[in-house]
């Protein structure tokens, strides 16, 4: 499926060989979730939690979204949730940008709607900070904890199917500081090549046969 050039060569440039063999293994849960639905002809949703969706979230349920398009991978759609609601901080906007997202703010605000779009001919993705059960959101989904804080504080999911962990370090270690830019896309970065490769051994098995 066609996204726009500048993220699939942003993409195409990524290494999934840096990912080390312990954080495999824990990726590995996730594949294995996805195939099996996938294979029972299933639709995968995806929700993925953080404290505050303002970061973490939006860029695993941003790249899972876009990647799962460009592998051509069926019945996945994504969400992004948090046990409050805040804002999308500025710098996750930015860093998609950098990265070929074509982004508009369709409200403004204290907690600011976005419009994210990935390729010319595909639904854009409407981002903004709400709470994981909020009715934007779906029933009966994988809760795909990206924080360790959300994981520790919110034992139960009513909504959830089942309970992933996928957590990241939080870039907000850097707001405000002459580092915040790069950080901001390493941890962006970083999301995205283990959604890739997520998404390319989802693939590799369900057609393996």
């Amino acid at each position: 499926m066609r996204i726009f050039k500048k993220i699939e060569d942003f993409l195409s440039a990524l290494d999934t060989a840096e990912i080390t063999p312990e954080r495999q293994e824990i990726l590995q849960v996730f594949i294995e979730h996805m195939v099996s639905q996938i294979a029972s002809e299933e639709a995968v949703r995806l929700n993925f939690i953080c404290t505050h969706n303002s970061r973490r979230s939006h860029f695993a349920q941003i790249w899972a979204q876009t990647i799962a398009a460009w592998l051509e991978l069926p019945k996945i759609e994504c969400y992004s949730g948090g046990t409050e609601a805040t804002a999308v901080y500025q710098s996750v906007i930015s860093s998609l940008q950098h990265s070929g997202f074509e982004i508009a703010e369709l409200g403004n605000g204290e907690n600011p709607i976005f419009s994210i779009r990935y390729g010319e001919n595909q639904l854009p993705i409407i981002a903004f900070s709400k709470e994981f059960d909020h009715p934007f959101n779906p029933k009966n989904f994988a809760a795909i904890m990206t924080c360790a804080d959300a994981d520790e504080n919110c034992p139960f999911i009513p909504s959830a199917s089942i309970r992933l962990k996928m957590t990241f370090e939080d870039p907000k270690i850097s707001d405000g500081s002459s580092e915040e830019a790069r950080h901001y896309q390493e941890r962006s970065n970083q999301i995205a090549t283990e959604m890739l490769y997520v998404f390319q051994q989802v693939k590799a098995r369900l057609y393996e046969n």
